[in-house]
Order: structure tokens, then C-alpha cells, then sequence
């Protein structure tokens, strides 16, 4: 083990381990920039979920309108001012 050190120190020059940093780098800031854009892509979604959740509720309210209009009632709501 310890030679394996000693020789990795020997061989590599600065440079090189420079070099290595900078490569490193460039990676995590792209994975940085993926995680970010992930986090935004999913708040969206989230909040587009939320709309799509509201509608399909309204849609349901309305769908029970139905039934009751087949029968032939008066429909719901407020009612027409006559003037």
C-alpha cells in the first residue's frame, strides 16, 4: 500500500493533478446544472398537477348536473333577474 502511494507521488507531476481538478470540475458543475434543472422541471409539474387536479374536480361537480338535467329538473345556480 505504501508503495503505491510513493509511486503514484513519484509519477504524477503537479500538472496532472491539476488537470484531474479541472476535469473534475466540469463534471460536477453539469451535474450541478442537471440537479437544478431537475428541481425546476419538477415544480413546475407540481404545480401543473395542481391545475389538472382542480379541473377534473370541476369536471366532476358538472358531470352530477347531468343526470339530474336528463330527468328534466330545473338546473342549479342562481337564479335569472327579470327586468
Amino acid at each position: 500500500m505504501l508503495k503505491k502511494i510513493i509511486n503514484i507521488l513519484w509519477t504524477y507531476s503537479p500538472q496532472d493533478y491539476w488537470i484531474k481538478l479541472w476535469s473534475k470540475t466540469t463534471i460536477d458543475e453539469k451535474a450541478i446544472a442537471a440537479v437544478k434543472e431537475t428541481k425546476k422541471r419538477a415544480k413546475v409539474v407540481k404545480s401543473e398537477l395542481k391545475d389538472v387536479a382542480k379541473a377534473v374536480k370541476e369536471v366532476g361537480n358538472q358531470v352530477a348536473d347531468i343526470g339530474s338535467a336528463v330527468k328534466g329538473n330545473a338546473r342549479k345556480g342562481r337564479k335569472k333577474s327579470i327586468k
